[in-house]
């Protein structure tokens, strides 16, 4: 298994251009695995994958913690997911997950150590791991050769 890729972020501005980066080599069916703590960044990391994939007003992207799921236009259609509030994994798969994953869409979710079990067998996981006020590394850990792929595609 590759090591983890480890990012530092100094801010928020930071944060945006790595998601771009990230989102520059995603591709349909691509599965984004969002891990770390509340406050840790995950929805803003989600709207700067957005902002890379081609959404110009990234303010209509939000946390689905109460609807569970959202979709986004843009290069490739964004299936928005969070398992925070659910309590098992049932409900989670209850969503219908595999069907975005098999999409022509890439599917970003939050809390995805909340649901493991549902996660396909190849995704790139991304632990966000607060260091200061403003500060984030962000672990990038490839499960899969295409993701493996995304990792060496980032412009950084």
């Amino acid at each position: 298994m590759p090591l983890p890729l480890a990012i530092a972020v100094a801010d928020l501005v930071g944060t945006m251009a790595l998601g771009r980066a990230v989102a520059e080599p995603l591709f349909p069916g691509a599965v984004l695995a969002l891990i770390g703590p509340l406050g840790a960044g995950k929805t803003h990391f989600v709207k700067a994958i957005a902002a890379g994939l081609g959404i110009p007003n990234t303010a209509i992207v939000s946390s689905p913690t109460f609807v569970l799921i959202h979709e986004y236009d843009a290069r490739l259609p964004i299936y928005h997911f969070d398992a925070y509030r659910l309590a098992t994994e049932a409900e989670f798969a209850d969503l219908g997950p595999e069907e975005y994953f098999r999409g022509p869409g890439v599917s970003l979710v939050e809390w995805a150590d909340r649901v493991p079990n549902c996660l396909p067998n190849e995704f790139l996981q991304v632990t966000i791991v607060p260091t200061g006020e403003t500060t984030r590394r962000f672990e990038f850990l490839a499960h899969g050769e295409r993701y493996e792929t995304i990792l060496h595609a980032m412009h950084l």
